[in-house]
């Protein structure tokens, strides 16, 4: 390793390596969750909130493994899968559908709860069980940074859940339009958010557009709130035999190309799955995101939305252009 290389969005250098050789030789009776442990408050490595990031750390020493340039030792237990040992929610009880609003009026003004943080974690069950049993995709759990939004009406009626989680690691189309290369996108991705689950429940002319705005306006500030740092661009992957993310472009999201096909199941040696194409659709929520991206992201800025009074409802959108959707996970 003769240049600094991006790992885990830090710049490893050849003293970094030489560190964690170090430590490893100074420590050879430690777990690897220990190792990980002490080399996050070696470095100094935490969120914006001030935690150490010894997941990262972990994942950098494994990488770092793979390639050959370090040995950790055996691990001590095997990982448990939580997706596979996690209890299924049950099947939430809906309101009759004769019983559902016919129009935006009805519904207002919307009560959105971001049931991930304490005060709405007493929701979390329902809008996880909404997901899991009406969303195509299903849902089982959410790793890494994430926003939960469960979105109910003026009389607590469930109407809508949206989960934005970690952007794709790459997608040509998208890199191109921001214009970034590999090592700056290492560095600022976590400026960028997947919206990975979008479910309308029932068909209420122009809500889901207008929900995507009003989620929009508060997205950065809460991410800010939660993990030390905003975000700057929204995307998401519609799948284009399914949808026609009409709802996406009444909330002013921007079409800028489309998937190969492929997962991030690729395989170095070439083999890949194939998965159907999705159209990739892009929003900003700050007027200088490309700079921001392609720059130094970490100097503090204010989003877009940021400055918009939140108790303030966005126009509804055009009513023509407007239909309830789902939205996939992230491929390229």
């Amino acid at each position: 390793m003769i240049q600094a290389e991006i790992i885990q969005g830090r710049p490893i250098q050849a003293h970094h390596l030489q560190e964690i050789r170090q430590l490893l030789a100074a420590h050879p009776d430690w777990s690897r969750r220990r190792l990980s442990q002490e080399l996050a408050r070696t470095w100094d490595w935490r969120n914006g909130v001030g935690q150490l990031k010894d997941m990262a750390a972990r994942t950098l020493l494994l990488k770092l493994e793979e390639r050959g340039a370090i040995v950790l030792p055996p691990r001590r237990q095997q990982p448990s899968n939580r997706m596979r040992q996690k209890r299924l929610p049950e099947q939430p009880l809906l309101e009759p559908s004769e019983a559902a609003p016919r129009c935006l009026a009805e519904v207002l003004p919307l009560v959105i709860t971001e049931v991930s943080s304490p005060t709405g974690l007493h929701q979390r069950p329902l809008f996880e069980s909404l997901l899991h049993h009406y969303h195509y995709l299903g849902h089982r759990s959410t790793v890494g940074e994430n926003l939960q939004y469960l979105v109910c009406d003026r009389q607590g009626r469930p109407l809508a859940c949206l989960l934005c989680g970690a952007a794709a690691w790459q997608c040509a189309d998208r890199d191109r339009y921001i214009g970034w290369d590999s090592a700056r996108r290492a560095q600022n991705l976590h400026f960028l958010a997947n919206n990975t689950r979008f479910l309308m429940l029932g068909r209420v002319p122009q809500l889901a557009s207008y929900v995507l705005s009003r989620l929009a306006r508060r997205l950065s500030r809460d991410w800010q709130a939660k993990y030390g740092h905003p975000v700057y661009l929204l995307e998401t992957f519609v799948e284009r035999q399914r949808f026609t993310a009409a709802c996406y472009r009444a909330a002013n999201w921007q079409r800028v190309g489309q998937t190969k096909g492929r997962t991030r199941q690729d395989r170095p040696e070439g083999g890949w799955q194939k998965v159907s194409i999705k159209d990739v659709y892009l929003y900003a929520l700050h007027p200088q995101f490309r700079q921001r991206l392609q720059g130094d992201a970490s100097q503090p800025s204010t989003a877009l939305h940021e400055h918009t009074n939140p108790n303030h409802s966005p126009s509804p959108p055009n009513p023509s252009s407007s239909e309830p959707q789902t939205t996939g996970p992230t491929t390229d």
